[in-house]
């Protein structure tokens, strides 16, 4: 089990493991809350420790950049591709093909310049163990939130996102991944991350919405997508409690 978990890490973050492979990390997604749980710790405590000697600012600046080295920025492409899909008027094979082209659109850009901005607001207006709290809960629920969406939503076409989601209709993994969720949220967050869970369940259903409505279902785009503004999401809710 701990290659498996490697091997999902690896598909995760930037750090390299011989035991990736797409197939691996489709069967055992529903263990995407447990390296939440690890990158959320990791970056936390970075945060946690900066605060002490950093204006929020600086500190918040420096946890966004840290979450963008460890993670590879995979997932900001994706949420680049997914504005620029949405801006495209047409069919929901050329929204499709506007996500897949290489060359970001000026949506794309505007989005991913907002989400930054955004994180670096939300994490500045808290400090010490807040901010700790604030980071470990928002990188759980991203990874919950695409599960979830593995689960609930339907592939837009076949390509790299298939295999997850046809694994994710077993229920059984979804609810493995619920509590592998809550537990965390409820310990760390109590009250306050029982309502960032709901919350990221409603933002998780209203992309599945939107995406089937404009592209016919869900891509990796769309999954990487929703891990960017789940967490964002997730921030700016914990900080407006």
């Amino acid at each position: 089990m701990l290659k498996e978990i490697s091997s999902v890490f690896s598909f995760l973050t930037i750090i390299p493991s011989n035991n990736t492979d797409l197939g691996t990390v489709a069967r055992h997604m529903h263990v995407f809350p447990i390296i939440g749980i690890a990158i959320g710790l990791l970056i936390a405590s970075i945060g946690f420790g900066l605060s002490f000697f950093l204006e929020p600012l600086i500190v918040a600046l420096l946890v966004v950049a840290s979450l963008a080295v460890i993670t590879g920025i995979h997932h900001t492409d994706g949420l680049a591709d997914f504005a620029d899909g949405l801006m495209t008027r047409g069919t929901k094979e050329r929204k499709r093909n506007a996500m897949k082209d290489l060359s970001t659109g000026s949506a794309g850009i505007v989005s991913v310049v907002l989400y930054v901005v955004g994180a670096i607001i939300a994490l500045s207006l808290t400090t010490g163990y807040e901010l700790f709290q604030a980071i470990l809960l928002s990188e759980i629920l991203a990874k919950f939130s695409m599960v979830l969406m593995a689960g609930i939503g339907n592939s837009a076409a076949v390509g790299s996102n298939s295999p997850f989601m046809q694994i994710m209709k077993d229920k059984r993994r979804l609810a493995v991944a619920g509590v592998i969720t809550i537990i965390p949220l409820v310990v760390i967050g109590g009250t306050t991350g029982l309502i960032l869970f709901g919350a990221s369940i409603a933002i998780t259903l209203f992309l599945v919405g939107l995406s089937t409505r404009s592209f016919g279902g869900i891509t990796g785009d769309v999954m990487g997508a929703t891990n960017e503004l789940t967490r964002l999401s997730s921030l700016l809710i914990f900080v407006s409690l």
